[in-house]
């Protein structure tokens, strides 16, 4: 894995902005950053896919070891929420567990990747990581490689949607209107993923879709409906169970017949309770980080199990706290996981989120930082294998 500085194409910016991609600046400064890329050998990709695949398999069995061993108080799940989980995941395709998630992994070229966390319930950077960095590539050098089938598995993964469910109508919702104090750039984000994964869907014969809020998805008393009285059926959300289930009411979820897409067992992935699990399960795994839901020693990254975009986060050393960033996380609990290895390339600190979608291990993109924290101002750089 090497990092090399590059010279950005010229007016790159009008180039993003018509493959639709509008958030490419925060505040004055990029966020896709094509100063530079990173490029590795076919072998480290492959392994990089490998270690993708195991720990998807590995995440399954400990969801079924919690739900074996009714764990979820480990995972600040509400009793009323228990029976949905179990519910959706004993209905669940042995086949196809989900339609797509993100780890994100650790990887210094050298040793085994290990994995930080799950992005497994609203994982974004999807855009990016399968568009706008193709595009890229066949910019740069369009003779090399990119691990990158995010799009034709998606389109994939629609049809195998389409061919279980054979709804009339399906729903794709986010929020598309400010709300408390999310800011705009983030509905540019969260719309843009919506937007683009409608567009995967799209694609299938016969798939009818709409596009809403998900402010205007209503109980009526019976089922839920959108703004237009439609019932739904099959809905795409990008927004977080764990705020869903604290806006209506969860009887309203045992009642409906709703396909969520995520269905709500991904509580048990997207929640950092499943790192402890996984090193219990699976100790000494090479692609783990151990973790514990008390500190086994005076050094450890201190992180909340239901935080976005690195906020509530501590690293500890040696009983000193040296590193921390804010946020309004962490009354739900914490985990403590040992500090990964994230290598310092000339002051930049990168992270591989790696994507799996319909089972499958689909590509990867980069997001790299000043500080071995990754944040919502961290920088999406593309990469190439040759």
């Amino acid at each position: 894995m090497q990092r090399i500085k590059i010279t950005p194409r010229r007016q790159w910016q009008e180039l993003v902005e018509k493959q639709g991609f509008l958030y490419h600046t925060l505040d004055d400064v990029p966020y896709w950053d094509e100063s530079a890329c990173y490029k590795f050998s076919e072998k480290e990709i492959l392994m990089l896919e490998s270690a993708t695949q195991e720990l998807h398999a590995m995440c399954i069995e400990a969801a079924q070891y919690v739900i074996d061993n009714d764990l979820f108080a480990l995972f600040g799940i509400p009793e009323a929420v228990v029976p949905l989980v179990r519910h959706a995941w004993n209905e669940s395709d042995t086949g196809f567990w989900s339609l797509y998630g993100r780890f994100d992994l650790a990887y210094d070229g050298i040793n085994p990747p290990k994995m930080l966390e799950f992005n497994a319930d609203t994982p974004t950077s999807l855009f990016e990581a399968s568009i706008v960095q193709w595009f890229w590539l066949k910019d740069y050098k369009p003779s090399a490689n990119q691990f990158n089938s995010i799009d034709e598995k998606l389109r994939a993964a629609w049809e195998w949607i389409h061919a279980q469910y054979h709804s009339s109508l399906y729903h794709f919702a986010c929020l598309k209107v400010a709300k408390g104090n999310i800011p705009t750039l983030q509905l540019r984000e969260d719309i843009t993923n919506t937007a683009y994964i409608l567009d995967t869907a799209s694609t299938v014969k016969d798939l009818k879709y709409h596009f809403t809020d998900i402010g205007n998805i209503i109980w009526d008393g019976v089922r839920f409906v959108d703004e237009y009285k439609n019932p739904v059926e099959t809905l795409f959300k990008l927004y977080p169970w764990e705020w869903m289930i604290n806006e209506v009411d969860t009887a309203s979820f045992g009642k409906s017949t709703v396909n969520w897409i995520e269905p709500i067992w991904k509580m048990l992935w997207s929640n950092k309770a499943l790192l402890p699990v996984l090193w219990q399960l699976y100790p000494n795994h090479p692609n783990l980080l151990p973790a514990y839901f008390e500190p086994q020693s005076a050094t450890y990254i201190k992180k909340p199990k239901l935080s976005r975009e690195g906020a509530n986060i501590e690293m500890v050393q040696n009983g000193q706290i040296v590193l921390s960033t804010g946020g309004d996380y962490g009354t739900e609990g914490f985990v403590y996981q040992d500090i990964a290895n994230i290598p310092d390339m000339d002051g930049n600190y990168p992270v591989i989120g790696s994507w799996i979608i319909g089972g499958e291990a689909a590509g990867m993109g980069i997001r790299e930082s000043n500080s071995i924290i990754t944040d919502n101002v961290s920088r999406f750089v593309p990469h190439y294998f040759e």
